[in-house]
């Protein structure tokens, strides 16, 4: 009995942590972003960009204080992949072709789910720990945190975008894109930087995908090997 009272403290502690205190408040910002999104665009934007900005502040708390911790990183990815899968879903809704989207949303999360996979199967501590991987992009991409900062800021960037850039249902996403552009410099230098860093992060997406799941049929292999 006395081991076990000793041991919610701690317990209770790790869910306090300051980053993981910012998790829950980023849950709640997206959800209530999601709950009128289509009644106030502008504020689901500012409220879904916060949330993603806060991905940033929490693994700084996190690094600052002390407080890393297994709970928060996957509170971190699970809000990530859920908030841009959400995201993905309503466009898939408004543009044309809509399949474009629900593959994005395929990719996202297969890739993100493989890679964690593996990180369990070769006993890393983190998914972002790629120093043994052979491709230079997905090593730049995990190794420089500003690089990869901006391949993501970028991505939703264009996904907020696109979203505020809908007025109805079924429209064309190429004739969106090529609209937006031409309405001026300043939207046609950021959807330009957007594409790019999007470009990137779906490439370092595949190749992550790719390389996560060689990394478990080589476990399969050594598995039967073994034995």
């Amino acid at each position: 009995m006395a081991g076990k009272s000793a041991a919610r403290p701690r317990k209770l502690s790790v869910y306090l942590y300051i980053p993981n205190i910012i998790g829950y408040i980023r849950v709640l910002m997206n959800c209530v972003a999601f709950a009128i999104c289509f009644s106030n665009k502008k504020l689901f934007s500012v409220l879904y960009f916060l949330s993603f900005v806060c991905d940033g502040v929490d693994g700084w708390c996190a690094r600052k204080f002390n407080q890393v911790s297994t709970f928060g990183a996957v509170l971190d990815m699970v809000t990530d992949r859920i908030s841009t899968a959400c995201l993905l879903v309503i466009l898939s809704q408004v543009y044309r072709p809509g399949l474009s989207f629900l593959l994005l949303l395929a990719l996202d999360v297969g890739s993100h789910w493989l890679q964690m996979y593996s990180t369990f199967l070769t006993g890393k501590v983190s998914h972002k720990d790629v120093k043994d991987s052979t491709n230079w992009l997905f090593k730049a991409y995990y190794g420089n945190r500003m690089f990869m900062a901006f391949c993501c800021v970028a991505c939703e960037v264009l996904y907020i975008i696109l979203f505020l850039r809908a007025e109805k249902e079924t429209e064309d996403l190429i004739d969106v894109l090529m609209t937006s552009a031409r309405q001026s410099p300043f939207l046609l230098l950021l959807l330009a930087l957007s594409l790019f860093g999007w470009t990137i992060k779906q490439t370092v997406n595949v190749i992550q995908m790719k390389t996560a799941a060689d990394v478990c049929v080589l476990y399969d292999i050594n598995k039967k090997q073994g034995s």
